[in-house]
């Protein structure tokens, strides 16, 4: 299979990792001009708006990358009052912003029925609802289905096994993909992802990933470097390069067609371009950040990150300026690819 251009197609996991591997910029820069010219083939110019409100930075979860792990004592904890995550909700509705995404540590502290009625009061705002918190019961993602959730974000990180269980000690591997499998089930538009130079990760496990995406038929693919936090054993790590994510999120796109991809804030944070460059090689979704400015600096999965300071307005604007300067249309669709957006089906 070829692309419209002549370019060979990749999805072998030899072809996916040579082309990883790839030193000469110029095969590297036409790796990255046939994914957007596919990206642009398979899902337009429209890029998509995700606004993303971190409503808790409690977790249960001791993971070695991650600067909310429960170990983390230097972390200033906060939950968000039920009444400022709607207030935050309607505030990005009126903003145009058309699917909100309610992202946490893993916090059992939130019923699952509380988080039920979140979903159902923030449909009202005739918005897509996404939510991102973690591992639970093929029950609870049922309930949180039928109170109108429409995406769920669950990124397997690795799909190296014996990598996945070194980096996160409570869980393995099968788990969280019978955690995918479920979600699936329950009929939720499916997101997943993986951090770009993970100690230990290999061209071959990165290879290995991008095919795993293709099989799970994933709905959205979040691609970002590991960022090493100061609070973490990994703190002393390499991060992950941009040259490396860009690679990955151009792969990605190659291997999967229509899926919808993030340029992640993370790329943003290791490159004031990242973004950019992420949606110039086959990205088409960005991700504002609604949460309130009170509590962005402490939702610190990594540090640096920015945008912490900025207002909703000016996440907002940033955006739209971003997309227009790419040479691309915003688009007030919900982007799915399920058939529940009535705008774009994929």
């Amino acid at each position: 299979m070829r692309l419209h251009n002549g370019a060979q197609m990749i999805y072998t996991r030899e072809q996916l990792t040579a082309a990883f591997l790839e030193k000469n910029r110029r095969k590297v820069e036409m790796l990255f001009s046939d994914a957007d010219r596919y990206r642009k083939e398979c899902v337009g110019d429209e890029v998509y708006l995700r606004g993303v409100i971190e409503f808790s930075n409690y977790c249960r979860m001791d993971c070695l990358y991650c600067g909310l792990r429960r170990s983390n004592a230097s972390l200033k904890r906060y939950r968000m009052e039920a009444k400022e995550i709607l207030e935050s909700a309607a505030l990005a509705a009126g903003l145009r912003i058309p699917t909100i995404v309610l992202q946490s540590g893993e916090d059992k502290f939130w019923r699952i029925k509380d988080i039920c009625l979140l979903v159902e009061k923030i449909k009202k705002l005739n918005v897509a609802v996404t939510l991102s918190i973690g591992e639970l019961s093929a029950a609870d993602y049922g309930q949180l289905r039928s109170a109108g959730a429409d995406r769920y974000l669950l990124r397997f990180e690795t799909s190296d096994a014996a990598l996945y269980g070194k980096l996160k000690p409570h869980s393995t591997l099968s788990k969280r993909l019978r955690c995918l499998a479920a979600l699936r089930k329950s009929g939720y538009e499916v997101g997943s992802g993986i951090m770009v130079g993970l100690p230990g990760q290999s061209a071959e496990s990165i290879a290995e990933d991008i095919l795993l995406f293709k099989e799970l038929d994933v709905d959205m693919i979040g691609i970002g470097p590991f960022i090493p936090h100061p609070h973490t054993p990994l703190s002393g790590a390499a991060p992950g390069t941009l040259d490396a994510v860009l690679k990955t999120v151009a792969l990605t796109r190659l291997a999967t067609g229509n899926t919808n991809m993030p340029a992640t804030t993370a790329v943003g944070t290791i490159d004031p371009l990242g973004r950019q460059k992420a949606l110039a090689c086959g990205a088409n979704v960005l991700m504002p950040n609604i949460t309130p400015a009170a509590y962005r600096k402490y939702y610190e999965i990594y540090p640096d990150k920015i945008c912490i300071s900025e207002d909703v307005f000016e996440c907002r604007g940033c955006v739209e300026g971003m997309i227009k300067a790419s040479g691309r249309t915003l688009s007030f669709g919900i982007g799915g690819r399920r058939g529940f957006d009535p705008e774009k089906k994929k």
